[in-house]
């Protein structure tokens, strides 16, 4: 049987490479075509390596596989660290577009092992297999759900969207620091557009709809029960604005008519550093009128049983207590559902400033924002008095990290530049080192253990 799956795993990437490498060669309708994931040109170097390593990577698994399924699929992401060097190779925006293609096309790994049953939990009454989602910035346009949620990830965040589509900031825009684990970028809100990718999650949901109302069996309706409105895994929606904007709340609020009813979650992105003047939005009267409008931009609209989906707010790591105090009193007024801890600093912690690169402009992210990130994390949590649901994001690149922004009082957990670094192969590894953590401290879940070192 494994032999099959191995053939069959082979047969069908062999036939995406023909059909993508094929002249003119769309399958689909003209408007399929438009809302599917455009394939950027990459270097004739990074293609041929990629590919290479990709098949090799395929027919080694193939070779290798046993009768049992589980240590294939093991082995498979496991194999996918042989392809992180090559990207290493590539201009650093490049690699960023062809790891987006490669989730899109389906030449990432898929997790077929159940999640441990101490890593799911329930927030807004939405079931969560596990906690680790993959952060907005990745996935900005939509192009690659399915296969990112194929990965295991419990959740995934698209975005951030701008009303119209924009070009961002110059190139180059993304700067690694790879020996110290971070990276900056100045990418500036680039995005295709709400327009399009309010086509792509369309036609995603159309094809979710499909499979659940001619699905016969049992086990696929509560599969369907237990996932969000893109599939196994839960969607959120990050909204920005666009940098020539005068009103931000008009941008936020066109957002939330036009693509809410494809999200499980909606966030209003008030901290990016890379869009002028945006965090001033984080002020205590500009974002208690922006919530308040966007609340109520999303109330009108017609909900069915399910509810409109929940809103949150992502926040700065770069806030004096003051500030924190003002978000927290605005958060339990208005019953804001959640918040986001954090976006990327403007600061340079001391671990990266003999890097030249730190030099750079833009908002750093990775290992040297795990403090700080913590920190804010923590003081939100005790602030809000545990009331209000926070998402952990900042450095966490390993399932000790992730325990550390679980105990500090977050319930879900984003990862971004590690995920860049790591690749497939950190997504599995993080969460059974999380599982191990739980179990080595006597707790018999996720919530159990949220906001411990709080108490």
């Amino acid at each position: 049987m494994a032999a099959r799956a191995s053939r069959k795993l082979i047969s069908d990437y062999i036939t995406k490479r023909a059909i993508s490498s094929s002249v003119g060669s769309c399958r689909h309708c003209s408007t399929a075509a438009e809302s599917s994931p455009k394939i950027p040109h990459f270097p004739k170097k990074g293609r041929l390596l990629t590919g290479a390593t990709i098949g090799l990577v395929i027919a080694g698994g193939a070779y290798l596989s046993t009768v049992d399924e589980a240590t294939f699929c093991g082995w498979l992401f496991s194999a996918t660290k042989l392809v992180n060097p090559f990207f290493a190779l590539l201009d650093a925006e490049v690699a960023h577009k062809l790891a987006v293609t490669a989730a899109s096309r389906g030449w990432v790994p898929r997790e077929k092992r159940p999640d441990s049953a101490n890593l799911g939990l329930e927030v807004w009454g939405r079931k969560f297999s596990n906690p680790i989602g993959l952060a907005a910035g990745f996935d900005k346009n939509a192009e690659a759900v399915e296969g990112l949620l194929g990965m295991g990830f419990g959740f995934v965040e698209v975005g951030s969207v701008t009303p119209v589509p924009q070009e961002g900031n110059p190139k180059p825009r993304i700067f690694r620091l790879r020996k110290e684990g971070a990276i900056i970028n100045r990418c500036g809100f680039n995005s295709e557009g709400i327009v399009a990718v309010a086509k792509r999650l369309g036609a995603q949901h159309g094809k979710r709809k499909l499979a659940e109302t001619s699905s016969t069996s049992p086990s696929s309706s509560e599969e369907a029960k237990h996932g969000g409105k893109a599939g196994p895994g839960i969607l959120g929606v990050n909204l920005g604005k666009n940098k020539t904007s005068e009103d931000a709340t008009a941008d936020y609020v066109q957002g939330v008519h036009t693509l809410s009813q494809y999200a499980d979650y909606l966030v209003i992105n008030v901290s990016s550093p890379n869009t002028p003047g945006l965090r001033m939005l984080q002020g205590r009267k500009q974002l208690k009128d922006l919530v308040k409008k966007v609340q109520a931009a999303r109330d009108e609209m017609q909900w069915g049983e399910e509810g409109p989906p929940p809103l949150l707010v992502k926040i700065a790591p770069d806030l004096s207590r003051e500030d924190l105090e003002d978000i927290a009193a605005v958060a339990l007024a208005l019953r804001l559902d959640g918040l986001i801890i954090s976006n990327t600093t403007i600061s340079r912690p001391d671990s990266v400033n003999k890097n030249p690169v730190s030099e750079e402009a833009g908002g750093l992210s990775g290992k040297p924002l795990f403090n700080l990130s913590t920190r804010i994390l923590k003081e939100m949590y005790i602030l809000t008095r545990g009331k209000i649901p926070l998402i952990g994001c900042g450095g966490i690149s390993s399932g000790e990290d992730a325990y550390e922004k679980v105990r500090a009082g977050a319930s879900l957990l984003q990862l971004y530049t590690a995920f860049a670094y790591g690749g497939p192969a950190l997504i599995p590894q993080i969460k059974a080192e999380l599982s191990e953590c739980l179990e080595r401290d006597g707790f018999k879940s996720i919530l159990d253990a949220v906001g411990a070192d709080c108490r």
